[in-house]
């Protein structure tokens, strides 16, 4: 039997705000999608370096919901479980032993090599400097299989990576549009 980790006043609040009880996971896909938010990252940037992050919540429900809908899709996305994955941005192209070797990015063609002659390509400088924490997603990813040879899985794998990646910012920036109605009207917890 699942059991929700969330303290049950919080719930109460929460329900009293929206007039209904949201789920636990509807929480924290709100909760997801607002750590993804990069005004969010930004304005509590220095709290979020010592402390457990604070989560806003809007007292608008039609928000909340457009909110957490972001998140499940985040969600979904960070799991490699979504549809959303099955039309891949990048696409692996050269010939040769598909050791990886030396990586560089080519900005001009949207290209990042792995060796000499193999890259893939569509991936754009945004996902291609896109970072989790300290580290570069796409570089960490290769540079982690260095003087391996990638199977099909592994090329797969790393094409919905940069496609997660893609879907990941957009929804960023679409999250980041209704950021500041979140902060307008805050479920003031007691």
């Amino acid at each position: 039997e699942k059991k929700p980790n969330i303290i049950l006043e919080t719930f109460a609040f929460i329900s009293n705000a929206y007039k209904k009880e949201p789920s636990p996971e509807e929480i924290f896909y709100y909760i997801y999608a607002i750590l993804y938010s990069n005004i969010y990252r930004t304005k509590y940037a220095e709290f979020l370096k010592i402390d457990f992050p604070w989560i806003p919540f809007t007292k608008d429900y039609r928000l909340f919901s457009k909110i957490f809908e972001y998140g499940k899709r985040l969600v979904d996305l960070h799991l490699l479980k979504s549809k959303e994955l099955d039309i891949p941005v990048a696409r692996f192209q050269g010939k040769g032993g598909n050791e990886v070797d030396k990586l560089r990015y080519d900005d001009k063609q949207k290209r990042l090599y792995f060796n000499i002659s193999q890259y893939f390509e569509g991936v754009t400088e945004e996902i291609w400097k896109y970072q989790i924490g300290s580290y570069q997603v796409c570089d960490k990813w290769l540079k982690d299989r260095k003087s391996r040879i990638l199977n099909l899985g592994d090329i797969k794998h790393y094409c919905k990576v940069v496609t997660a990646l893609k879907k990941t910012i957009e929804i960023q920036k679409e999250i980041d549009k209704l950021y500041p109605k979140i902060e307008e009207k805050i479920i003031e917890f007691k």
